[in-house]
């Protein structure tokens, strides 16, 4: 009766988050706190020392919710923030936001990873599950990387048997270094972008 209570309150819990980020969501979208870094920088400015949580709150949210842009806010932490607190903001957000990911793909499996991350995404990548035991190490090299599709793979790694320790040990460990190079990469072009123009 107890693990029947728990497991009603956990999804009663799950869709009040999903109703919560929606609104989230809807409003950073109208506002276009998601597509614009100054818009974000305004509306973290407005939220005074509320701001570091609401920027890793819009990181989790693009983490899971993988159509919006994660260049904006890995970029804007780093210049809204400042390179060290920026890099601890973008990897709290992003680390939480991988394992919500993961946590959501186990509970709700295939149908629901199908429509999160597109018919097409999912054609394309659910093959990496036939790497079998592979998975885990291309999944583990492509977090790493800063070009890979890390939030959608993030879905894909909940439809295996991959535990959440591994799942948590692998973001953990290999996020830093592939946030560490996206917002370097980003801040230099931006850097190059201001002189020329």
């Amino acid at each position: 009766m107890e693990t029947k209570r728990t497991a009603v309150l956990m999804n009663l819990c799950t869709i009040a988050g999903l109703i919560g980020m929606g609104f989230f969501i809807f409003y950073g979208v109208q506002n276009r706190i998601f597509v614009s870094r100054d818009a974000l920088e305004l509306f973290l400015h407005n939220c005074g020392v509320w701001a570091p949580a609401l920027f890793v709150l819009i990181q989790i949210v693009q983490v899971v919710i993988p159509i919006l842009p994660g260049a904006i806010g890995c970029l804007g932490g780093v210049l809204i923030f400042g390179p060290v607190w920026g890099f601890v903001y973008n990897y709290i957000g992003i680390s939480i936001g991988s394992i919500l990911a993961f946590l959501l793909s186990k509970q709700y499996g295939r149908p629901f990873v199908r429509n999160i991350i597109g018919e097409k995404n999912y054609d394309k990548y659910i093959g990496w599950l036939s790497k079998g035991n592979g998975f885990d190490k291309a999944f583990a090299v492509a977090i790493f990387l800063p070009v890979a599709p890390d939030d959608l793979l993030c879905y894909i790694a909940g439809l295996t048997k991959m535990t959440l320790k591994k799942f948590t040990a692998i973001i953990l460990l290999g996020k830093p270094g592939s946030i560490l190079l996206y917002s370097l990469g980003l801040t230099g072009i931006m850097e190059v972008l201001k002189m020329m123009f």
